[in-house]
């Protein structure tokens, strides 16, 4: 992705937000239905992500181990 296309003002479908973060779109589909996935805008019926929440989220996931939690 270009410096463009990750303004911190330009908020990503689904379909961005998926490959900013390496998963599909399906898989943040059920990880926002689930409630366990990055925090999301709903406009309407359009979802959007905001690419600061995104690396949020993804930094929140960093483990040094299997066995952390």
């Amino acid at each position: 992705m270009t410096a463009e296309n990750t303004s911190p003002n330009r908020m990503l479908r689904t379909s961005e937000a998926a490959n900013f973060t390496g998963l599909s779109a399906s898989t943040l589909t059920k990880l926002r239905l689930a409630g366990d996935g990055p925090v999301y805008i709903k406009l309407g019926k359009a979802v959007v992500y905001d690419p600061t929440d995104l690396s949020a989220w993804l930094h929140s996931k960093r483990r040094r181990s299997t066995t952390a939690a």
